[in-house]
């Protein structure tokens, strides 16, 4: 399984892009981020553009790929919002700077949040936005070779008031723009507090997932912490031939270099056989 650690989350007390020789030390070989302008500090967003030259530069040396990262935020409150009529070009103008910057970081992914609902027009006005806006970014998307993957959140404890709160309408959304550049973003600790049933999702539905994430709930922590079985869940996703990869986005309770230590073990079981059924 191809892991990729979210940088946002871990070695807050080293520059950003020294983060991805702390975890190529750890033997992960991938990593992801939220935003190009904005890091996480442990406590909140600081603005500031990253540097890119230098995150490149660490990841060439180090042979750690660049996964993903996220072209708008959850609300929409920049980078634009897909379900408001309004902000089309805003995103779209956020959409070609951020292409540009995932070539210089060899990066093939993109994250699109669909922004927040609004309460002064109609639900199917909203969903019909999204679709249109994403069908036009699908075929950018073939063109610079660049694969997006739209996120559903949880509106229960974390991302209250955001559009796509369900798999399922995720789904249907992917289904309805109808293009190879475009996917599902399935993160198993936003899908188990909204809808749980999480293999039966999975194995429905792998054809049209392009990216996931993990963290244990409740809690957002370590994965091997709560009430999802992540090893269950790899062997299943592995056993359906799923070849991209698999993101760590999680905060974590104990240092971070033993944090991601530890649920590297804890993952890897995936690979060793299930333990045999009690016999009836």
């Amino acid at each position: 399984m191809k892991y990729s650690v979210c940088l946002e989350a871990f070695f807050h007390d080293k520059p950003f892009h020294e983060r991805i020789g702390e975890v190529a030390r750890l033997g992960y070989r991938a990593a992801e981020f939220w935003f190009t302008d904005y890091t996480f500090d442990g406590a909140g967003l600081r603005p500031g553009l990253k540097d890119f030259d230098a995150i490149a530069d660490e990841a060439q040396k180090h042979g750690v790929e660049i996964s993903d990262f996220a072209v708008n935020s959850n609300e929409g409150g920049f980078g634009g919002s897909l379900v408001k009529a309004t902000d089309r070009q805003v995103f779209f103008d956020r959409l070609s700077g951020q292409i540009e910057i995932a070539h210089k970081l060899g990066c093939k992914r993109l994250i699109i949040c669909t922004g927040n609902t609004l309460e002064d027009a109609p639900l199917e006005d909203q969903r019909a936005n999204l679709v249109s806006v994403m069908k036009e970014a699908a075929r950018i998307a073939q063109r610079e070779d660049m694969l997006l993957v739209i996120e559903p959140l949880n509106t229960y404890v974390n991302h209250p008031g955001y559009f796509l709160e369900t798999s399922k309408a995720g789904f249907e959304i992917v289904k309805d723009i109808n293009h190879p550049n475009v996917r599902l973003l399935y993160d198993i600790y936003h899908m188990q507090i909204m809808e749980g049933n999480l293999i039966a999702t999975i194995r429905e539905n792998i054809d049209l997932i392009g990216h996931f994430h993990a963290a244990g709930n409740p809690g957002r922590n370590e994965p091997y912490i709560g009430e999802i079985s992540y090893p269950n869940i790899l062997r299943e996703i592995a056993a359906l031939g799923y070849q991209g990869f698999f993101g760590l986005e999680y905060f974590p309770t104990i240092e971070p270099a033993e944090s991601l230590r530890r649920v590297r073990a804890h993952l890897d079981t995936h690979l060793q056989p299930p333990p045999e059924e009690m016999p009836a």
